[in-house]
């Protein structure tokens, strides 16, 4: 990461609420693995942590660089296609993290991923998504097995929804930002009864050992506002949802949301 760069990766990073566990940015190690040619800089790095879990950090670095190939073909493409992008030897800049957000029953990964992005338009954006991992299976999953059913327009996801709407809502208050019906609100119709459509969602942190106090939902800039909003990041009590739950989830969700992860999730 250029030096000159780094403010306003962290100014991303803190909307994002990134600082969540210690993740650091990128410019503070040596990345997993960086590509630089004529056409862009781009870099991929994976929490240490992470090789704890047998294929997790593998199965992260491979899809990073999988991620960074498509840059790189994006870019070539670009400079056929718009060479203005490159004069004066400028290039595109990508970067990829991924940082461990919580651990649940020592088994259940939440991995939250941030892409920042600058491929020579208006401005740089950066983009969050969340990864799920089971460290018994050593694989990827969903939310589902936590519920009694989750499909889309279902009562699982309407009742997710209308809670992760609900939050936002309180959030966008209080940067004095107006929402009248979070229901009807035209950004907030973003978010859907939809597994793909209700926001990257993490397992938050508890008080309770072992245990989930709820669902974080993560919205990156455009996602439920203009730019200028930013990124959003929200929390959803297990309360919200208990009646819903598998006994998976039963056995998972629990406890309260910590009071420092509080504090993370209001600079979001």
């Amino acid at each position: 990461m250029s030096q000159q760069r780094i403010p306003l990766v962290g100014a991303a990073l803190i909307a994002a609420g990134f600082f969540l566990n210690g993740l650091a940015l990128a410019g503070d190690k040596a990345p997993d693995y960086a590509l630089h040619t004529k056409l862009l800089d781009a870099s991929v790095s994976v929490d240490a942590s992470f090789k704890r879990f047998p294929g997790l950090y593998e199965d992260l670095l491979g899809e990073g660089k999988r991620q960074v190939a498509k840059w790189q073909a994006g870019a070539e493409k670009d400079k056929k296609e718009y060479p203005e992008l490159f004069r004066d030897n400028r290039r595109q800049e990508y970067e990829r993290s991924y940082g461990e957000s919580s651990v649940v029953a020592a088994r259940y990964v939440s991995v939250v991923r941030l892409d920042y992005l600058d491929g020579g338009g208006a401005h740089p954006n950066h983009k969050t998504d969340t990864i799920l991992w089971d460290a018994k299976t050593k694989r990827r999953i969903s939310i589902r097995p936590f519920f009694t059913e989750t499909a889309d327009n279902g009562p699982t996801l309407t009742a997710l929804a209308k809670a992760i709407r609900a939050a936002l809502a309180v959030e966008k208050r209080e940067r004095d930002i107006q929402v009248a019906d979070p229901d009807t609100d035209h950004d907030l119709s973003a978010v859907k009864p939809k597994l793909l459509a209700i926001g990257a969602l993490e397992l938050a942190r508890s008080t309770a050992e072992g245990k989930s106090a709820g669902l974080v939902a993560h919205f990156s800039p455009y996602a439920v506002g203009p730019y200028v909003e930013g990124s959003y990041m929200v929390f959803v009590p297990w309360t919200a949802f208990q009646d819903y739950l598998s006994p998976e989830g039963t056995a998972i969700f629990g406890g309260e949301h910590p009071k420092d992860d509080e504090k993370r999730d209001e600079k979001g």
